[in-house]
């Protein structure tokens, strides 16, 4: 770092254009290393980011060995990521999922869409679940947990710290139970219908809050329809079309441990109703068609198949793949939901996927509703990589 100003990270000429349109991240080919020098800084560092002429753009903290080397947390020159500033935002958060939800259950701390960038925390009441995936939010580990307790007073902080990103960032992955004893099972409520997680073993951070709504809009065509839950986890797709008044479910997953869990969840909304079937998706929904089966509805939430760009071509070819699958199973105007929660494929490149999917059935596509990631995630307005979430509601027409 230069002598005069040793806490600026100066860009390259015009790579401050993206930061002045309100995006947060900055890269570190952008950055001018001659005049300031990544080496010299420390992984977590908290600096003030500038453009080439020393203009400042606002706070950030760095980690000079990840391609994104900097994360602004706010647009003023003296701000300072600590307790006070991490209480604010939580506090904010806090008060509009509040206002929002009548269960405390939901995503309460969602990156750089609630300010603060590299952490996630769900909620699931007394229960907070807890991901860092940062540098320069784990060195405030401490600072952090001190504050979501001090706030929400919680029974259990658990930590799960295993996602992949870290390793993007030179972190460890581990897990861990910060406070309290992290029950066998957790229990939430959406859309009114109870759900048991085993957290300990569960995905991610446990439960997929993001496609709240787009479930709640599934219930509407529920009643009285026959329903494939595809990748279906512990259920919730399939045990709250149940609840709905669907005639029947059939949940898959490749996991027997989390049909386990489905059938319990089914089993405390209704009295039979449910069945499951373990196995790939792709050889389950194949051997469905040669067995003849037919739905009302069917359910694609698949897990990402495209993470990096790079796997754009073999991703969207799976895309395809299930969505012709699926569409072989359902009956004449039957409805397809089908989601993604893969960033690099586009809502457009969503939709032509199924469309092309359709059109080698001899189908057309016909949209009735469309899904997005629900208000406990919000999108960004100047980061298009915080709206991953996209859902269709589809019926297949015949040509």
């Amino acid at each position: 770092m230069t002598d005069d100003n040793p806490r600026q990270l100066r860009l390259k000429k015009r790579e401050e254009r993206r930061l002045k349109t309100g995006h947060l991240w900055v890269y570190s080919n952008e950055v001018d290393v001659k005049t300031t020098p990544l080496t010299e800084i420390a992984p977590g560092e908290q600096l003030q980011i500038a453009d080439y002429r020393g203009n400042v753009l606002g706070s950030a903290y760095v980690n000079p060995n990840s391609l994104i080397c900097a994360r602004l947390f706010s647009h003023q020159p003296e701000a300072s990521l600590d307790a006070d500033l991490i209480r604010g935002r939580l506090e904010r958060a806090l008060q509009f999922r509040h206002d929002l939800f009548a269960a405390p259950h939901y995503r309460l701390i969602y990156g750089e869409s609630d300010g603060l960038p590299g952490l996630v925390v769900d909620r699931y009441d007394r229960i907070l679940v807890v991901q860092i995936t940062t540098v320069g939010m784990d060195v405030l580990r401490d600072t952090v947990l001190d504050v979501l307790d001090t706030v929400l007073q919680p029974a259990v902080i658990y930590l799960r710290n295993d996602s992949s990103a870290r390793e993007q960032e030179g972190l460890e992955r581990y897990t861990t139970v910060i406070k309290g004893e992290l029950p066998e099972q957790m229990e939430l409520i959406e859309n009114k219908v109870r759900f048991q997680v085993p957290l300990a073993e569960s995905q991610k951070t446990g439960w997929y809050f993001d496609h709240r709504l787009n479930r709640l809009r599934c219930q509407a065509y529920a009643p009285g329809k026959r329903v494939l839950d595809v990748f279906s986890y512990v259920g919730a797709w399939g045990v709250q079309a149940l609840h709905a008044g669907a005639s029947e479910v059939i949940c898959v997953d490749a996991s027997k441990e989390y049909l386990q869990v489905a059938e319990a969840n089914a089993a405390a909304v209704k009295s039979g109703g449910l069945a499951t079937l373990d196995g790939d998706a792709f050889e389950v929904l194949r051997q469905l068609y040669e067995d003849g089966e037919q739905f009302d509805i069917v359910v694609l939430d698949p897990p990402a198949f495209i993470k990096r760009r790079k796997d754009m071509k073999e991703g969207e070819l799976a895309y395809r793949r299930i969505n012709r699958l699926a569409m072989r199973l359902l009956k004449k105007d039957g409805l397809l939901i089908s989601a993604s929660c893969s960033y690099h494929l586009g809502r457009k490149k969503l939709l032509d996927n199924i469309r092309r999917a359709a059109h080698k059935l001899e189908q057309e596509v016909q949209v009735l509703e469309q899904g997005h990631q629900g208000p406990d995630h919000p999108v960004h307005a100047a980061m298009p990589e915080t709206d991953y979430l996209k859902a269709y509601f589809c019926r297949l027409l015949a040509m």
